[in-house]
């Protein structure tokens, strides 16, 4: 039984109603040794319990799509066929336009989200390069079927999840498609093709999005493997001017990670409740060493880039979670890079779906101007969306980017 399907779910409900009725039923009337009697009420109460936190355990992952699936929550899953050393640009010096082309069977995916608008697919997908084998979903804009389009490439995001997090949380707990859905068909926001490849690769650990030789290339995987499969089977954008990466939490420092390592493959960048240093998320094996963290810290690698690359980054966070990871990005960047901060009252949630939810199609629409996608490019910050103001506020240049490892530390 799937831990995510609807079954599961009624499941665990009826459970709970079961355990609720029988001590009342049954308390009073059990007979035989009183030893005997205790017992069986206290297995009853202890049914009951479990009963109940089973179901709210149940509730919160479908809302939140921490686990996609009981290899997940059980630890047992493993996404990585091998890890060779890829080197510096994580292709291991390999032609990659010599690669055959990789072609995909997709199919409907299941679960909360997945049939919305017009509905995702999911395919499994073997890397050729990082050795990574996991789902990728894909979600096609409304016009993408449409004869008027049947010659027109579409622009790319990738979409992440926190840790740890499910692939399908844009989907089923964001509701990207069907947020931005409507706003594609009234042009309001580009339509745009979201990918969301699975980031929860290890059993118990996050990867930081890095490579790491004999354990994972999952920056590859997202960066390279997973583009390439979504131009070989769409009618997608080359990179970079087409493609950009999102993320939310530890996805966050993912996507805006990607954007500053590879400006050839991403031109821009969203961060929602960000951090730089790794060390922001306790099991990321992105810190595990000083090097590991240096070379997956963004502030520091856009600080000591030789030539700013040409992306536009867009930060945003309440004090002390992802706001200061964004002043210092925007502290060391450079023209062409471009960051829009933008600050979050606490009155507007904690880190949680509650407060990333409604900033899907803010960041979507900043992402359409960004990528001039709607009109021609603009100066950044002259035609932003509207979103919460960063005047006033206090401007943190720490080297980390993160206002202290107690704000950074959380996760989704």
């Amino acid at each position: 039984m799937s831990l995510t399907g609807t079954p599961f779910l009624y499941t665990a409900v009826v459970l709970t109603v079961v355990a609720l009725i029988l001590p009342l039923v049954l308390w009073s009337r059990l007979r035989g040794p009183k030893a005997l009697r205790v017992a069986a009420r206290a297995l009853m109460l202890l049914f009951a319990q479990g009963t109940a936190v089973t179901l709210v355990f149940v509730m919160v992952n479908n809302q939140n799509n921490l686990y996609d699936n009981w290899a997940d929550l059980l630890g047992t899953g493993n996404h990585v066929q091998q890890a060779a050393d890829l080197g510096k640009d994580g292709t291991g010096n390999i032609s990659l336009k010599r690669l055959p082309k990789v072609r995909q069977h997709f199919s409907p995916a299941e679960g909360p989200g997945m049939r919305a608008a017009g509905g995702v697919e999911v395919t499994q997908l073997k890397g050729q390069v990082s050795g990574v084998n996991a789902e990728v979903y894909v979600w096609l804009p409304p016009q993408y079927k449409e004869p008027a389009y049947r010659h027109h490439k579409f622009p790319v995001v990738e979409v992440l999840p926190g840790y740890p997090g499910s692939a399908k949380a844009w989907f089923g707990s964001l509701h990207a498609n069907a947020q931005l859905s409507p706003l594609m068909r009234s042009g309001r926001v580009a339509p745009f093709i979201l990918v969301a490849p699975r980031t929860n690769l290890l059993a118990g650990v996050d990867t930081g999005c890095a490579n790491i030789t004999g354990t994972v290339n999952a920056d590859t995987w997202l960066s390279v493997d997973v583009p390439r499969m979504v131009m070989n089977n769409f009618r997608a954008e080359p990179a970079p001017s087409g493609w950009a990466v999102a993320g939310y939490s530890a996805g966050a420092q993912c996507a805006v990670k990607l954007a500053v390592a590879h400006p050839d493959r991403y031109r821009a960048a969203v961060g929602m409740s960000g951090y730089n240093d790794p060390i922001g998320e306790r099991n990321s094996l992105a810190a595990a060493s000083p090097a590991l963290r240096a070379a997956n810290n963004p502030y520091l690698l856009l600080k000591e880039k030789k030539t700013p690359p040409p992306i536009a980054l867009y930060i945003s966070g309440e004090s002390g979670d992802g706001y200061q990871a964004g002043t210092a990005l925007a502290s060391v960047a450079k023209a062409p890079t471009t960051v829009h901060v933008v600050f979050l009252p606490r009155s507007d949630g904690g880190h949680t779906m509650a407060l990333w939810r409604p900033q899907v199609t803010t960041v979507f629409r900043w992402l359409t101007l960004e990528m001039g996608k709607n009109r021609p490019h603009a100066k950044a910050g002259s035609t932003t969306p509207h979103g919460r103001s960063n005047d006033g506020s206090t401007r943190a240049e720490l080297a980390s980017g993160t206002s202290s490892r107690a704000g950074a530390a959380r996760k989704r």
